[in-house]
């Protein structure tokens, strides 16, 4: 297999996972499927990348103060019990509705940040100890079942149901990815989803592109980077139905 498109995916994907804090799995895997790559490793290889991806992304969002210390580590607490039990099951639940399901989710919230409403309670919702917890903790259990990072939901839940700025939910989100990366990454390698050479070139594109991406991310005005990320969202949430309802 020509291992160079798939470094060239990286890059791309690593500029919107550092710019944004979301995508690095949720858009590596049918990238590399487009790229010929069987689907089960589709599904799992693009996970060695998001470790060092959202460590390099985090420390610049953290450096640049826009960091929830407190809902990050609530996210992590929450969710790393569900994101095993997610991959676990992976293997033994057919996950054609939950796909389709998680798909339609994302229409919702791209629609929700791209056409935004008034802001309710946000910041109160977000001092709610249980409510953090059950939402992250739901995340956690898609991540692990559809092999991400869970920052494809995350970012859209900082966002949309806690009031975060664009950069303070890609933030915190980077520090939640990278954590529950270890948990998910550990238990698709045990089940022999990972093919290392193509996991090797992803995140050769994928690494650096990140870290670049992210020192522009937390300078950008969020009225820009909202509704871009609420298209992007929504674009890839209409392809991702596409092609599991197709």
């Amino acid at each position: 297999m020509d291992l160079l498109p798939i470094v060239l995916a990286g890059v791309g994907i690593g500029f919107a996972f550092g710019l944004f804090g979301a995508g690095g799995s949720a858009f590596g895997t049918p990238v590399l499927a487009l790229l010929g790559v069987p689907a089960p490793i589709a599904v799992a290889s693009p996970l060695p990348a998001v470790l060092p991806s959202a460590l390099v992304g985090a420390r610049q969002y953290l450096r640049a103060g826009v960091l929830d210390e407190r809902v990050a580590k609530l996210a992590v607490i929450a969710a790393i019990p569900t994101v095993v039990v997610g991959a676990l099951l992976s293997r033994i639940v057919s996950g054609e509705l939950l796909l389709v399901a998680s798909g339609a989710l994302l229409v919702v919230v791209g629609v929700r940040m791209v056409v935004p409403v008034r802001e309710q309670a946000d910041c109160a919702r977000r001092a709610r100890t249980p409510v953090v917890v059950t939402a992250v903790a739901a995340t956690g259990l898609v991540a692990g079942l559809l092999a991400t990072g869970g920052g494809i939901v995350l970012v859209p839940l900082f966002i949309v149901a806690f009031g975060f700025t664009a950069a303070r939910a890609a933030g915190t989100s980077l520090v939640v990815a990278a954590v529950l990366t270890v948990p998910t990454l550990a238990t698709h390698w045990l089940l022999g989803n990972i093919d290392w050479s193509v996991a090797g070139a992803f995140a050769l594109g994928m690494v650096p592109a990140s870290f670049a991406a992210a020192r522009v991310g937390v300078r950008l005005p969020d009225r820009l980077v909202k509704p871009a990320f609420g298209a992007l969202v929504l674009a890839f949430s209409v392809f991702f139905l596409a092609t599991q309802l197709g």
